[in-house]
């Protein structure tokens, strides 16, 4: 059983601090819903536990099985068990889906090992099929020209495939009309088990529908203000945050005054923006 543990996380972008002391803890066959209003920290947590370059952690600590995950490369956390579907995934050009969801399933094998091209065909195909997508998915560029559910859907493929310990899956509800969140949540069901932690960033409770939440967690300010059962959510989608924020003595609850403009969305090509 995966334990991710998050303790006293600081971080900043630029000269920005957005995340501000947060703590979770993330056991396998747990799912955690984090909500919260816009530019309060959720997807930034993301892109920390990922290994986003233009973000640095100043103070703080996360570990997946007593392992310092802040001393890992993107790949090695990868490798080691963490996923991430995004909110808005990257469009690849010139690389087929089954090219690359193989060559992310070689690079976890040990140097000897080679993956069983029948058997990845197999699961492959089948996993296209119970996301109810096209299937010549398998031969189209990674995300090039998927509309926005085809995108989301796609990530849940990578993730059935690759199999992770501890998932993080930033508004996969975003953008999905009815039928398609039902699919998506299904299968995101159907994988939930003692392997499994999930971590669903959210906006709203509808997604809890197909994909029951054992913990709740409001972050505003970039950290976790408040923690409860499926009720905390209900009580949020009938009646906002005002009453947290008269709760807590928050009169604004974003992250230094920030926006959405000026937030750095994870799907963006993260070598790319280091670069810039």
């Amino acid at each position: 059983m995966a334990i991710l543990k998050i303790t006293d996380l600081h971080a900043k972008v630029d000269d920005k601090i957005i995340l501000k002391g947060v703590n979770l803890i993330i056991k396998g066959g747990e799912t955690h819903a984090i909500m919260g209003p816009n530019g309060t920290g959720k997807s930034t947590l993301a892109s920390v536990i990922m290994g986003h370059p233009r973000y640095h952690v100043t103070q703080g600590q996360i570990t997946l099985d007593g392992q310092d995950v802040l001393e890992m490369s993107v790949d090695a956390r990868a490798r080691a068990g963490l996923f991430l579907a995004m909110q808005s995934p990257s469009e690849v050009p010139g690389v087929t889906n089954s090219d690359f969801v193989k060559t992310a399933m070689q690079s976890r094998l040990e140097k000897d090992e080679n993956l069983s091209l029948f058997k990845f065909i197999r699961a492959f195909d089948h996993a296209v099929t119970e996301l109810q997508m096209q299937p010549d998915l398998p031969h189209r560029y990674l995300n090039d020209g998927f509309s926005g559910g085809e995108k989301k859907r796609n990530e849940i493929l990578q993730m059935k495939m690759l199999k992770p310990t501890i998932a993080i899956l930033d508004e996969i509800d975003s953008g999905l009309d009815v039928d398609a969140l039902k699919i998506v949540g299904e299968n995101v069901s159907k994988m939930k088990s003692n392997a499994l932690g999930l971590l669903l960033i959210t906006h709203y409770q509808r997604i809890l529908d197909y994909i029951p939440a054992d913990h709740v967690h409001v972050m505003m300010q970039g950290r976790i203000v408040k923690s409860g059962t499926t009720d905390l959510m209900k009580r949020i989608d009938a009646e906002g945050y005002d009453w947290l924020k008269t709760e807590l003595n928050i009169e604004d609850e974003r992250v230094n005054g920030e926006d959405d403009a000026s937030r750095i969305m994870l799907g963006t090509c993260a070598t790319k923006e280091a670069l810039k």
